[in-house]
């Protein structure tokens, strides 16, 4: 056991691997209960064994039909089972902290990109299952260790545990909590071992208290509003200016819809871009038809609002505002635009931090459509792709993007789609891990077209109704 002059401890529920509970855990939280010590907890990370994917994979609140649910949902019982272990020992600390680094006995796939975006679903399927079981969770892990297994996956708003593993001059453990992490978040604990003893440290007087639930982390998503996970849709009314939250369940339904604002009559352009601001939670951005001034409305990750900010000046030569997620593979989250007069098609790379980067000319001739939308990764490559709907024949096109930026050639996904006044994609909105498109007809019929992983429709399905009374959908 640690020292009695120990100031805290964190907790190991598992024992190496995941659905192991750590055979000392009750001796542990007895000595932690006798010695009246803070306590946090970690649970291990680790891609599935074949048995284990087909024992979890639809224990949980994917769809199991794509491969990409299934992964969700095998991270989804790996800290579902660190939880049950917890509330077996009555033990319910104000942290639980998700270990991601190799694990030899039981590694990740590391060889490719397409690889390491899979690894993420695991990681992304445990931090929502402790969200939904109430537990405020982040992540630890070392540069190298997670960059082979995530890519590098940028989580500003995901609190960090740094490792400085054994130190190779004194301060480096102190050095870990200013130096910029191995996620992009804050770093909140730091550690370093020896031969004896794992060591940590709080960082910048942090009280071992539980941080802030971060934002939902769904792969090319920027419509999650309100951090339950699933994607949403809002909704301006035309008669009112109100501006109403219709929840997704990630099932391909709503929830109940609520009003979480008034007097949004004064923007001709609204559009959600994700996490712009970089503090974890979606955001939407807005601009004033007479003065062309950019707003970005930062969201609180609960379906609500942190005060606005003022981010650009001179967006009225812009017809079209698309927030289509990471768009040049920075990791931040981008925002393009089309110039009215000529129809060019402008990137404007967000910084992570609610500011710009300069902007870059991404294409010509888009002034043929009356539609673009940001539909997230479309095709299934990783990238981030553009949907767009000719004017003058309702033909639906796919953009895909190169991983190494510039496009791949245009796709034709559909035609007839001039019969819908309105069209948004929210990405992943029935839960199966691919993105779908939503639009609604000129009878106020809302429909969700859903889409396989192979890149096909599946039948449209109406999920709503009145949608005519909406002026503005995104």
């Amino acid at each position: 056991m640690p020292p009695t002059t120990t100031q805290f401890v964190v907790l190991g529920l598992t024992q190496g691997l995941p659905f192991t509970e750590n055979p000392c855990l009750g001796s542990q939280l007895t000595w932690v209960r006798t010695h009246s010590k803070v306590a946090h907890a970690y649970a291990m990370a680790a891609f599935p064994t074949a048995a284990q994917l087909l024992n979890y994979r639809s224990k949980g609140p994917w769809s199991a039909t794509t491969r990409a649910g299934q992964l969700s949902n095998v991270g989804y019982a790996e800290a579902s089972s660190a939880v049950a272990s917890m509330a077996r020992n009555r033990f319910r600390p104000a942290m639980v902290w998700i270990d991601v680094e190799p694990r030899p006995a039981q590694p990740w796939p590391t060889a490719s990109a397409a690889a390491q975006r899979e690894n993420r679903h695991i990681v992304e399927g445990m931090m929502r299952a402790l969200r939904d079981a109430g537990y405020s969770y982040g992540l630890y892990s070392y540069a190298s260790g997670w960059q082979s297994i995530t890519g590098s996956w940028h989580l500003p708003g995901v609190p960090v545990w740094a490792t400085a593993g054994r130190l190779d001059y004194p301060t480096e453990a102190q050095d870990r909590c200013v130096q910029p992490s191995f996620s992009g978040g804050r770093v909140y604990l730091s550690q370093w071992y020896d031969d004896v003893r794992d060591y940590d440290i709080t960082c910048s007087n942090y009280a071992m208290l539980a941080l802030p639930m971060p934002g939902s982390v769904l792969p090319g998503s920027t419509a999650d509003f309100n951090g339950d996970w699933n994607n949403d849709v809002l909704g301006r009314v035309a008669t009112t200016n109100e501006l109403r939250l219709y929840p997704g369940t990630g099932r391909g339904t709503f929830g109940q819809a609520a009003t979480i604002g008034t007097g949004w009559g004064g923007f001709n352009v609204l559009e959600t871009v994700g996490d712009f601001s970089g503090d974890g939670y979606g955001d939407v951005i807005a601009r004033v038809p007479a003065t062309g001034l950019l707003w970005l409305y930062r969201g609180n990750g609960k379906g609500g609002w942190l005060p606005p900010l003022q981010i650009g000046h001179g967006w009225i030569g812009f017809d079209s505002l698309v927030g289509p997620g990471d768009f040049n593979g920075d990791q931040r989250v981008d925002v393009l635009a089309r110039e009215t007069a000529t129809g060019r098609l402008w990137l404007y790379p967000g910084n992570g931090r609610s500011g710009w980067l300069p902007p870059v000319l991404v294409g010509v001739g888009w002034g043929i459509f009356n539609t673009l939308l940001g539909p997230g990764d479309f095709n299934g490559d990783g990238t981030v792709d553009i949907l767009a709907r000719e004017r003058a024949t309702g033909l639906l096109w796919l953009y895909p993007r190169k991983v190494a930026g510039g496009w791949n050639s245009r796709v034709l996904i559909g035609n007839g789609w001039n019969s819908l006044p309105s069209l948004m994609s929210p990405g992943d909105f029935n839960g199966d891990g691919t993105t779908d498109v939503l639009g609604y007809d000129s009878n106020g019929a809302l429909w969700l077209y859903p889409r396989t992983a192979q890149g096909t429709w599946v039948a449209r399905v109406q999920v709503g109704n009145g949608w005519t009374a909406i002026n503005t959908a995104f």
